[in-house]
């Protein structure tokens, strides 16, 4: 199994993207997630997931450790397979993906196309567990920065005699609508809310 690839990008499309390494030119299925992020010419590193059927060989490439943990956990899926799963990510954002399969929001996975409601409620049921609300969630969503600060936030509050679950509700809601907000105006915030 490959874990990655460095390579000068000689082609690059929506849907794929050709990287040379020593000599090799490497066909590598990408997301437009991924595509966004490259430029032709360019040295990059993807990282891989490989499949290996009877009659084909694939390579998936990713930007980032957190999209390919998504498409791994959306192939595991009864009814998603490659193709569906980096559509799914090509259409929704990593974090669009995480927070609908989190709240339950059938009818966003239902505007990938191709996706119906049985296996956007699949998706739902197989992953929900597997994707949390917690510390992994808000650091893909918001990042190391709003992570501290989520974190501080949760003490403070905690120890202000607030349920962890509560909590957890209003600073999600807080931290995603207020960029570059203090840790004191979050506090304050959060106790309006509670």
């Amino acid at each position: 199994m490959f874990e990655y690839i460095n390579g000068y990008l000689t082609e690059i499309n929506p849907t794929y993207a050709i990287v040379e390494n020593n000599g090799i030119g490497y066909h590598i299925n990408i997301s437009l997630n991924t595509f966004s992020q490259l430029k032709k010419g360019q040295e990059c590193q993807l990282l891989i997931h490989e499949i290996i059927r009877e009659d084909v060989h694939l390579l998936f490439g990713f930007i980032d450790r957190q999209e390919r943990e998504l498409f791994r956990m959306l192939i595991t899926v009864n009814g998603v397979g490659a193709n569906t799963a980096r559509l799914i990510i090509s259409s929704l954002s990593p974090v669009e993906v995480v927070a609908a399969i989190s709240s339950n929001n059938v009818d966003l996975l239902k505007s990938v196309k191709g996706i119906g409601i049985k296996t956007a409620q699949r998706i739902i049921i197989d992953l929900r567990d597997k994707i949390s609300d917690t510390d992994a969630e808000i650091n893909q969503i918001f990042g190391e920065q709003n992570n501290t600060l989520h974190k501080d936030a949760l003490s403070a509050l905690t120890i202000l005699g607030f349920s962890k679950p509560a909590i957890e509700k209003v600073l999600k809601k807080i931290l995603k609508d207020n960029a570059g907000i203090s840790l004191e105006e979050t506090v304050k915030l959060a106790l309006n809310y509670m």
